[in-house]
């Protein structure tokens, strides 16, 4: 690292590009320079350098909350903790996707979060791609639309679980899923409500979950072009209702979800939605209420 003298050399916009874009670490008494140096900007940049500092120090809480379960379980001997988490239960078309993911013990990266607080898929993509080179292994399932509609939307996510902990490299010990425990699994396991925003893992699995999917539907407005599968991945906007009424339904569409059936001329199934176990809640509330006014399965499913 330059010495300090070195630093004080340098021009106001480079020492800002060094020390707040690229976020290197700061010297010992550039702070204390920078606040009685005459230059103009040296002083904002001080205060700029110390907010960042706030905001790190913040970042790191954050993610040491987030490894609390992990944690906990590392200290009762369980040193291969997979997440678990799925993506795509309230679409009308595409598959629904889970990830499986096991972490280095302590492992902290910047920005990892429930995926769908992550709202600029680049930051999504980039954490996932960081994630892949970080953990200790990482896996996908899918259940394809057929599944879905033949064994219902609920089950085929616990499909999609299952076949990424079977896709794992190395067997876990223990198993984290948000707000679920997997059907037909030896492994012990322990679901969390809202697991994707406390648990560090789970996170990581929705990452992995969300992009593995979001490409796939990309790869499928390739396929299906006037639908706008790219932008809306499937879900239920506006524009895909839309499409799905102007142009009729694709093979990917599923034919258990009620707007699709009526784009369809089908008559809606009459029968009970998925059961759910009171602790359950299958995902944040929006889509919650997307699944509710979507979803209708057949009776015995």
């Amino acid at each position: 690292m330059p010495s300090l003298e070195d630093l004080l050399r340098k021009s106001i916009p480079e020492l800002s590009d060094r020390f707040v874009e690229r976020r290197r670490p700061v010297p010992k008494g550039l702070l204390e320079a920078l606040e009685v140096d005459p230059r103009q900007g040296a002083k904002q940049l001080a205060k700029r350098i110390r907010v960042r500092y706030r905001s790190n120090r913040s970042e790191g809480q954050r993610l040491h909350s987030l490894l609390r379960f992990e944690i906990e379980l590392w200290s009762e001997g369980f040193s291969m903790v997979a997440g678990v988490d799925e993506a795509g239960m309230a679409p009308l078309a595409g598959p629904v996707v889970a990830g499986a993911v096991i972490l280095p013990q302590n492992y902290k990266l910047r920005g990892l979060n429930d995926s769908k607080k992550i709202l600029d898929p680049e930051k999504r993509d980039e954490l996932a791609i960081q994630i892949k080179q970080d953990a200790v292994c990482w896996s996908f399932g899918f259940a394809e639309v057929e599944e879905i509609d033949k064994i219902n939307i609920y089950h085929a996510g616990l499909l999609a679980m299952q076949r990424a902990v079977q896709g794992l490299g190395v067997p876990p010990d223990f198993i984290l899923v948000d707000a679920r425990k997997i059907p037909n699994c030896t492994t012990p396991q322990r679901g969390i409500i809202r697991g994707d925003a406390l648990s560090a893992s789970i996170a990581a699995a929705s990452i992995i979950a969300k992009t593995t999917r979001d490409a796939y539907m990309l790869e499928m407005d390739a396929i299906y072009s006037g639908y706008g599968l790219a932008s809306h991945k499937g879900y239920p906007t506006p524009e895909h209702c839309r499409a799905l009424k102007e142009l009729g339904a694709l093979p990917i569409h599923r034919r258990s979800f009620a707007r699709v059936r009526q784009a369809l001329g089908l008559d809606p199934v009459q029968a009970e939605l998925f059961e759910l176990e009171q602790e359950v809640e299958i995902t944040e509330t929006t889509e919650t209420i997307e699944i509710t006014n979507e979803i209708v399965v057949t009776q015995g499913a």
